[in-house]
């Protein structure tokens, strides 16, 4: 279950409002809570790595794909989707990119399928530029169809990453890690020049309920207000949804 993004936001009034420490904008309260869901997402992989998926033996996804994020990884299965990757053999480029819709964070399992009797969809060991080059030219190391290799580098459409695999394989999907969607706050203008929400056009934040209370700690902290404490932020969010029930009614 996602956050609800007004749901933050009127806690954020109520607070700062509680606090007399003045009023957010919507379009000041968007800028901070695109920071702070960043900020709380990337605390994730605190080391920066990525995720790879080297073990050619293991053809489990999912679970097996955040193996090292056993306790936080309820938290990252909403930014888990497969990719389907394209070749892009323009000059100077000739790799695999990804040209969909969402921003790639990082990498997880590589597919290359190689079409043909027999068919074969194997996982594809990602490795350096410099490795791929040293075993791409022995007869001994070469990959194979079975066991293809990959490597990543810059320069595809846009910026993105471009993913060179050997031998070429026919269709290319990777199981990714997507970058939340920028939450956003949307709303029309009352009769006297008010804000009113507008829940159809609205974006919620992408991380799991649970980092309510975080995500609304971390926006008051760039308002000016410290928290300490968790269960005051929870009784402003019950207190602030009351108000906006009562203005309603």
């Amino acid at each position: 279950m996602a956050v609800n993004i007004n749901t933050v936001y009127t806690t954020v009034l109520y607070i700062l409002n509680k606090e007399q420490r003045g009023y957010v904008t919507p379009t000041e309260f968007n800028a901070l809570a695109t920071q702070v869901q960043e900020e709380i997402f990337n605390s994730y992989f605190p080391d920066g790595n990525q995720v790879n998926r080297q073990n050619q033996k293991n053809t489990q996804n999912d679970t097996e794909f955040f193996n090292v994020f056993k306790d936080i990884s309820y938290k990252l299965y909403p930014f888990e989707k497969s990719a389907a990757f394209t070749y892009n053999a323009g000059a100077g480029i000739l790799g695999w990119e990804y040209t969909g819709a969402g921003t790639i964070y990082k990498l997880g399992e590589i597919i290359s399928t190689y079409t043909g009797q027999p068919q074969f969809d194997s996982i594809t060991q990602l490795t350096s530029k410099s490795d791929f080059e040293k075993i791409t030219r022995s007869k001994l190391t070469a990959p194979t169809k079975q066991h293809p290799l990959c490597f990543t580098k810059s320069g595809g459409t846009g910026g993105s990453v471009l993913i060179k695999v050997s031998p070429q394989p026919n269709n290319l999907n990777i199981n990714c890690l997507f970058k939340p969607t920028e939450p956003e706050w949307k709303f029309t203008v009352g009769s006297v020049g008010q804000y009113v929400y507008n829940a159809g056009t609205s974006i919620d934040f992408e991380l799991d309920i649970s980092e309510q209370t975080n995500l609304i700690t971390g926006i008051l902290k760039y308002a000016g207000v410290i928290i300490n404490d968790p269960t005051i932020i929870q009784t402003a969010a019950q207190e602030a949804m009351k108000v906006e029930q009562n203005e309603k009614s």
